[in-house]
């Protein structure tokens, strides 16, 4: 009974039952885990991708655009026979004057019924007189006192009488011939930039050196100023050794310098002026002169005037160009043939240019001077060399072009 109690007083006992799983339940379980998981790697994909494209983006504010650049290439025109050099003398002292005068004379001149009869006799009179030997026959000078007036004695120091029409008299002054001169080109200069170049030296005996070079054109159409300083680049300065500088005006035949100066390291500075008033070139080294000619150039400004000779019209470089230099003491016709068209290295990268050569002159200069002007820049001179005679050569190629505003 006890036991029967005590089993009847008992805990009940607690049954969990547990459902089955079924392929469904689990198959939808794992599909949300596969989700989620695609979820997160596609969060983390995204992620990523704007990141990197932020990256990328900066980069690219950050560098400098790429610049396609085109190479002007242009056909040369045909080759023309050249005719002879012409040889152009240096001016003689009477030469050296201006040929045509500024200002015509004021003072009319007199007109035959004002002067005395005895005009004609009056230089023999003033022979006599100054010859000191009047008394050979029978008191001849004390006639001629005797029937002289007294306006006879200042005659002789008077000019001619004038017998031309008075319509003659007051006519201006005859149009003085013009200088000839070498052909005349048609010329558009170039803008005004300023120029950066490297040069590089071999001398005679075989040692090299480099240095740089800056040269400006600045022009306002109307005027101009170029100037040239080469020099060896120091630690914190550079010693310029050549220094040219030219300045003038623009007309019709392009550059017309007025006054070019050369400064050379451990020499004087010396100067050419172009007097266009007394159409002739002079020097400060010389006394020497020469005439003035159509187109004529310093040793400068040549280089300019070939680049806009060519800007102008590329077919008046089918025949040699001859231009009048005036440098140093004397003056000189450069001719520049086209050796052709050339692809040069320079910091800037690889340049399109039309190389002229000016060969030697014998008797007259004896170095070789090569241009090279590059038409899609402007026909800037790009790169120039000069060949001495004893063999050192010299070479200024650019290595930076900066344009600026015109006329500054």
């Amino acid at each position: 009974m006890l036991t029967r109690a005590a089993g009847a007083h008992a805990s009940p006992a607690v049954h969990v039952t547990l459902a089955p799983m079924t392929i469904a339940s689990f198959f939808s379980q794992r599909r949300r885990l596969l989700l989620l998981c695609a979820a997160t790697v596609a969060l983390h994909y995204l992620t990523i991708d704007w990141l990197g494209t932020r990256l990328g983006a900066s980069e690219r504010t950050q560098r400098a655009p790429a610049v396609v650049s085109a190479q002007l290439r242009l056909a040369l025109p045909p080759r023309m026979a050249a005719t002879p050099l012409p040889e152009i003398a240096p001016l003689e002292p009477a030469q050296a004057t201006p040929a045509r005068p500024r200002k015509p004379p004021a003072a009319p001149r007199p007109s035959t019924a004002e002067i005395p009869a005895e005009a004609p006799a009056a230089p023999e009179a003033s022979a006599s007189a100054g010859g000191g030997s009047g008394a050979g026959e029978g008191g001849a000078p004390a006639a001629a006192q005797a029937g002289a007036t007294p306006a006879a004695p200042v005659l002789p120091s008077a000019p001619p009488p004038d017998t031309a029409p008075a319509t003659a008299e007051t006519a201006p002054p005859a149009e003085a011939p013009a200088i000839p001169g070498v052909r005349r080109y048609k010329v558009n200069l170039p803008p005004s930039a300023d120029f950066a170049l490297d040069i590089k030296r071999v001398d005679a005996d075989g040692t090299s050196w480099s240095g740089v070079a800056g040269m400006s054109w600045h022009s306002d159409g109307s005027r101009y100023k170029l100037s040239v300083e080469a020099g060896i680049s120091m630690l914190v300065t550079r010693l310029n050794l050549l220094v040219l500088t030219s300045e003038g005006e623009i007309d019709d035949y392009g550059i017309a310098p007025a006054k070019a100066t050369e400064k050379r390291r451990g020499r004087s500075e010396t100067a050419t002026h172009f007097r266009r008033d007394e159409r002739r070139i002079t020097f400060s080294a010389t006394e020497r002169s020469y005439p003035l000619l159509t187109g004529s150039q310093d040793k400068a400004s040549v280089l300019f005037q070939l680049g806009g000779i060519g800007r102008a019209d590329i077919n008046q470089m089918g025949t040699p160009i001859d231009i009048f230099v005036g440098e140093d003491k004397e003056a000189n016709i450069f001719r520049f043939e086209l050796v052709g068209e050339e692809e040069i290295e320079t910091a800037m990268g690889r340049m399109v240019t039309w190389h002229l050569s000016r060969p030697p002159k014998p008797g007259t200069y004896s170095s070789r001077l090569d241009v090279w002007l590059a038409p899609g820049r402007n026909w800037y001179p790009v790169q120039i060399r000069n060949t001495e005679a004893n063999g050192a050569l010299t070479t200024q190629t650019v290595s930076k072009i900066t344009l600026t505003p015109a006329g500054q």
